[in-house]
């Protein structure tokens, strides 16, 4: 009888522990409208990712994404990057894309822009995009993003990520260069990202040297349908 006691505990723990590997191994339950979407490592693993809205290293100081973890765009969008990753490892072999922010529901993109309620509208629109016009990101067609070499290390570009100064701003580097307050380095290595980037199809900004877009705002509305 003690021994049938004793098979019978010994047949449950492998149950369970059968039963707990298949739940490991399950897929994640993805946010809604991101199954339609490609995960960017899915295509080109040499590609990196911090998505920094999935931390607290961001300009609201606090988690945003509970649901995303990792970077998911537009199949073509993703498909362009792709190519601008590769022309980037011709260029510099050690050099990969490393991506900040991809997809981003409009929910977030309302939260921030709650946030920044004391910059008046027209100066706020510079760094976050009225969530009742839908930024291309809320599309899953815009992408944060830097350089960094093969170990995830970014490159220099003279100012962070989210960083609302207008030393951060494209339009004004030739202004802050003669000022010495960016370096020639700097600036060449915004020049390299953009370089990659614009060859690809992309576009960028005049006030953020890390945000480019696939498509228009316009061509995005016709294209796709908005994460909300």
């Amino acid at each position: 009888m003690k021994k049938k006691g004793v098979y019978f505990v010994f047949c449950l723990l492998i149950v369970l522990t059968s039963f707990k590997l298949n739940q490991s191994q399950s897929p994640k339950k993805l946010r809604k409208g991101f199954e339609k979407l490609v995960n960017i490592q899915t295509l080109d693993s040499s590609i990196h990712v911090d998505l920094k809205y999935a931390t607290s290293d961001n300009f609201m100081k606090k988690r945003l994404y509970f649901d995303i973890d990792n970077a998911y765009l537009q199949k073509e969008i993703a498909q362009k990057l792709v190519k601008a990753n590769t022309l980037l490892k011709k260029l510099h072999a050690n050099y990969r894309l490393l991506i900040y922010d991809a997809a981003r529901p409009r929910s977030i993109q309302q939260t921030m822009w709650d946030a920044l309620d004391t910059i008046p509208v027209k100066e706020r629109t510079k760094f976050v995009s009225n969530p009742a016009n839908g930024s291309v990101h809320n599309y899953a067609a815009a992408v944060d993003l830097t350089i960094c070499n093969n170990t995830g290390k970014p490159l220099d570009m003279g100012a962070g990520y989210d960083d609302i100064r207008q030393i951060a701003y494209p339009s004004k580097e030739d202004y802050f260069l003669k000022k010495g307050m960016i370096s020639k380095k700097q600036i060449e290595n915004r020049k390299l990202l953009r370089k990659v980037m614009i060859t690809n199809g992309f576009t960028n900004i005049p006030t953020e040297w890390w945000h480019f877009n696939g498509v228009t705002r316009k061509q995005a509305k016709a294209l796709f349908k908005i994460l909300e």
